[in-house]
């Protein structure tokens, strides 16, 4: 009876899929477990052996803890808002909908055919209305709350409405916009109701506000710092620049400090978790008041080191600070208008990582030192971020390098004066950086102290002065939750003279609008701005033709959309009931479940979705929704698994293609690309003469590599020209090409071959070194898929895929198969096994509970493998051993495992059946096989028990015919036995 792994698998999904057989249930008395997936954003390109890496690891965890008897909890589903589908839609005129659901239907085609354990009866997509008028409704609980810093958590707005009728805000400690104007209780009364509202959009945890973005003109839309890499978009990479816009924006920042704290409570890995704290960027100092000498204006700065006050040379100002326009001399104004312009074109994160680049200019204005009252020249450099602290820095450059080095380039120019030193330390070749080994001089008051006593004493001073006060600040800043683009989430908002307003949630959702067009408008609005319906009758509470709005009863919704992390910020409690038509999630659901258990996915979200989740779920904890403070207990960050790329060698002149082609062997031992010219005349003149290239025009000829697909490669890395020549995206590129082999022939005309150059790389379809894991499963099985990504080597680690190295994999499953089956039909048998066989058997029960439990997966493989050679030279049959054989091999390769059992004799699904357990006595050795030896040399082995004694051992072996053939009637003179170890016999 021979293994074919299609039918098997066909045969067992089906079954899964029509017995509904990874049902979670919401009233079970079993222990709860939720493993989740960071859930895919569902690309046109479908999945590569990449992408189902974590997947196949939680698979193995739930189905592991279903045979534990958990009731597991492990759905999908498809973050299916996103740029791609809409940068589609604005090529094509194809609604983004139509895209996602085709795109989501291939996604699922090829998620089953891996087989994993899911409940699809839970499935959740980010684009559906029925989600997102949750994400809504979510929206709508941050714009309606405050943070309270005294209860140390978000609050209903209406608390602090209260506090404003009975006291004003002087009693107020929230956080909040900076520079709210105090009021009492009853200007608070005598206020109007718009006055009420403009009031509180400065303390809602979700507000309007005038905020430097990050524009991309080429997707139309702002993005998040963690969308922008090496200073150009993530998602094409368009240019970035920097520019105010009127946008909603989140209060994260009230939780900094509970973000920070949560880690410790949280099994994440430490680099993570750095990224994290680097992240929020917790800093201790002083905010500190410095007036602008001839304006009615104040700059203020925070700082870590308020004990170098006194060395202050400059000051400098982020170039979109909004000071700078004010500030700036008629004489300055040209460079530094020039300047700003220069700065919007750079991103935050380039600006943050040049430390190299020195840059700024002078406005000719001065500040006032708060203690001296000297003159400090302002400057604006593109190294002060305005969204980081203040925009605005004390520059010491006694006291740190990069004013150091700031402070030494402008040197002898106007506006910079020579660095004062405050420290008894040498600055003559580099700042002092250090927090201790110094007394502080020429610092009045603070002359003789150290940091520690220099810090408390001018802090001290500054609160007597009315000039600053004892600060902690965050880099963390509040995150922009807008965006101008169409495939979003629609806001829940209408404005009434400029003021939003929230929709009821009984009118919820507010879907998308249909548009023509899916760009911007003519005159800069978002795409929403195409619609002709899209404005809110506050009478009928439905949405309404653009032409009604009339500003009484009716009027304009919000035009942007939420940002991409919006719907993947809270998704793990909508899997905990997902067909809630009422609730985001029943409160009993979400009692019993809690939060995520195990979570895998890509580390690269560290400081976007994991942190935004994080913000959400302590949100939804303070306001009475979420049951738990963090929302994943344990992260696992899968590695990626790399793809080995193929590139040909391509002759171009004067940036223009030759259409000739190098085998990648005569470039092996040589970085030069150059060289190979003159190689190439000697031998092949004519293809260059009719280029019409003469001998000295072939020594500018140079070779580029570009990318081939793998498909095109055989295992030792030679190209299938004509397999090339005729493919649809490549073919027409080469039809005409000379390829010129291994052996410097031209291949067409020759017998010779030609080798592409292997690298790896990140597996992308750009570098056309993807493979598709429907050819593994079609061609070895998906059980064969599922073992050989485990066995690649730690989950964590990065890997490179070998399709060559997958037929190991491939015939240890027929050699499992072989244990249960032969030519004729199954082979196994009611006989005891032997205690080897046991011993085998719960070696791999000891090891694979272990490798699961410590998520190594990679040993688990290889423990399988040495079990079933080992069973196989047993020839084991035997029914004790090859049942919980099954049920172990059952997480890895479930669908053979299935059908073991079903053939074993069982009905139903191996998958609650129970897991087996490790038993220490089938691994305690009761026989030992000593070596004998004669003089120190082995001559045989003997099988004792080991409970036998010294003298027991001896009487056996000198009794022993093979003892008296090597001592010839002799005696020995001595005999040395260790229980357990040695025997050997002397003269």
């Amino acid at each position: 009876m021979k293994y074919f792994h299609n039918e098997i698998e066909a045969k067992w999904q089906q079954y899964w899929a029509e017995n509904q057989t990874f049902a979670a249930s919401n009233n079970s008395e079993k222990p709860k477990y939720y493993v989740l997936d960071m859930f895919p954003y569902p690309s046109g390109a479908g999945l590569h052996v990449g992408h189902p890496l974590g997947y196949i690891a939680s698979d193995i965890v739930a189905r592991y803890k279903r045979h534990q008897g958990f009731n597991v909890l492990h759905p999908q589903g498809y973050d299916s808002f996103g740029l791609p589908a809409e940068q589609y839609a604005i090529q094509t005129g194809q609604h983004p909908e139509k895209t996602t659901k085709e795109n989501i239907a291939r996604y699922r085609e090829q998620l089953d055919k891996i087989g994993f354990s899911l409940d699809w009866s839970r499935e959740v997509r980010t684009s559906n209305p029925n989600y997102y008028k949750y994400t809504q409704w979510i929206f709508i609980q941050l714009f309606e709350s405050w943070y309270n810093k005294n209860s140390d958590k978000a609050e209903s707005i209406c608390t602090l409405i209260q506090e404003f009728e009975k006291n004003g805000n002087a009693n107020v400690n929230a956080v909040c916009d900076d520079n709210i104007d105090p009021f009492s209780a009853e200007d608070w009364k005598s206020f109007s109701s718009e006055e009420q509202q403009k009031i509180l959009l400065q303390y809602r945890l979700t507000y309007l506000a005038e905020t430097e973005v990050n524009w991309c003109p080429a997707l139309g839309t702002v993005l998040a710092n963690d969308e922008i890499v090496n200073g150009v978009s993530e998602r094409g990479g368009h240019p970035v620049i920097r520019k105010k816009m009127t946008q909603w924006s989140m209060r994260i920042s009230a939780y900094a400090e509970r973000l920070l704290q949560g880690l410790e409570t949280i099994d994440w890995s430490e680099s993570i978790k750095e990224s994290q704290r680097n992240w929020i960027g917790k800093s201790v100092g002083a905010a500190v008041t410095f007036k602008v000498k001839n304006h009615d204006a104040v700059i203020d700065v925070f700082t870590t080191r308020p004990d170098t006050i006194f060395g202050v040379t400059f000051m400098t100002l982020a170039p979109e600070h909004e000071l700078v326009a004010q500030i700036t001399t008629p004489e300055q104004k040209a460079a530094v208008e020039a300047y700003v312009e220069a700065t919007a074109k750079r991103s935050e994160r380039e600006r943050m990582a040049d430390v190299k680049t020195i840059s700024g200019v002078f406005t000719g204005a001065y500040a006032e030192h708060p203690f001296t009252k000297e003159p400090i020249p302002v400057w604006i450099g593109d190294y002060v971020l305005a969204g980081y602290g203040t925009g605005a820095v004390m520059a010491v450059p006694c006291g740190d390098e990069r004013d150091y080095a700031f402070a030494n380039f402008f040197k002898g120019t106007d506006g910079m004066p020579a660095i004062k030193n405050i420290f008894n330390q040498d600055i003559s070749e580099a700042a002092y950086g250090e927090k201790g080994g110094f007394e502080l001089v020429n610092s009045d008051f603070l002359n003789g102290l150290d940091y520690k006593s220099g810090t408390k004493k001018v802090i001290s001073a500054l609160e007597e002065i009315g000039a600053g006060k004892a600060k902690v600040n965050y880099r963390l800043r509040d995150a922009v939750f807008s965006r101008q683009r169409y495939w979003g989430e629609p806001f829940p908002v209408y404005y009434v003279n400029g003021l939003p307003q929230m929709i009821d949630k009984k009118h919820l959702p507010i879907m998308l609008p249909e548009v023509e067009k899916y760009l911007p408008t003519e005159d800069g609005q978002p795409p929403l701005g195409n619609a002709t319906v899209w404005a809110w009758d506050t009478e009928k509470n439905s949405v309404v033709s653009n032409d009604l709005i009339d500003n009484t009863k009716v009027f304009p919704l919000e035009l942007n959309t939420m940002p991409g992390w919006a719907g993947s910020s809270w998704y793990w409690m909508r899997y905990m009931d997902a067909k809630n038509e009422n609730d985001f999630a029943s409160e009993d659901a979400l009692k019993y479940w809690e939060n995520v258990d195990l979570y895998i996915g890509g580390s690269e979200h560290a400081t976007g979705h994991l942190l935004y989740s994080r913000f959400w779920n302590k949100f939804l904890k303070d306001r009475g929704f979420a049951p738990t403070e963090e929302p994943f207990k344990k992260l696992i960050n899968q590695g990626m698994i790399l793809g080995m790329s193929a590139y040909v060698y391509e002759a171009v002149h004067n940036e223009g293609s030759l259409n000739i082609f190098l085998s990648s062997n005569h470039f092996e031992g040589s970085v030069d690309l150059t060289s190979k010219s003159n190689m190439l005349w000697e031998k092949h003149s004519e293809l260059f003469t009719k280029k019409g290239l003469t001998k000295e025009q072939t020594e500018w000829v140079v070779f580029r590599k570009i990318h081939v697909k793998v498909d095109f490669v055989n295992i030792n890395d030679l190209l299938d020209i004509e397999a090339l020549r005729s493919d649809k995206e490549f073919g027409e590129y080469f039809k005409d090409s000379i390829f010129i082999g291994v052996e410097n022939k031209v291949v067409k005309e020759s017998n010779d071959t030609f080798k592409v150059l292997r690298e790896i790389e990140k597996m992308s379809k750009s570098k056309y070194n993807v493979v598709n894991p429907d050819d593994i499963c079609n061609e070895y099985g998906a059980d064969t898929l599922r073992l050989y990504e485990m066995f690649l080597g730690p989950l964590e680690q990065a890997k490179p895929w070998n399709t060559a190295g997958i037929t190991g994999v491939s015939g240890f499953l027929k050699k499992l198969w072989r244990l249960y089956f032969d030519d004729n039909g199954s082979v196994v048998t009611d006989a005891e096994p032997t205690a080897d066989m046991y011993k085998s058997l719960h070696k791999t029960i000891k090891k694979v509970t272990e490798d699961i439990e410590n998520f190594s997966f990679n040993t688990s493989v290889s423990q399988f493998m040495i079990c079933v050679n080992e069973l196989s030279q047993l020839k084991c049959n035997h029914r004790a051993i090859l049942e919980p054989l099954a049920v172990l091999v059952s997480p890895y390769a479930p669908h053979i495992a299935e059908e073991l059992w079903s053939a074993l004799g069982h009905e139903g699904s191996i998958s609650t059946v129970a897991f087996p357990k490790f038993e220490e006595k089938y691994l305690i050795e009761s026989e030992k096989e000593y070596p004998v030896s004669f003089n120190g040399k082995m001559r045989f082995t003997i099988k004792l028990p080991l409970d036998l004694t010294a003298a027991q051992i001896e009487e056996i072996v000198m009794a022993d015919k093979r003892t008296q053939n090597q001592l010839q009637g002799r005696t020995p003179n001595k005999v040395i036995i260790v229980p357990g170890k040695i025997i050997n016999l002397v003269g």
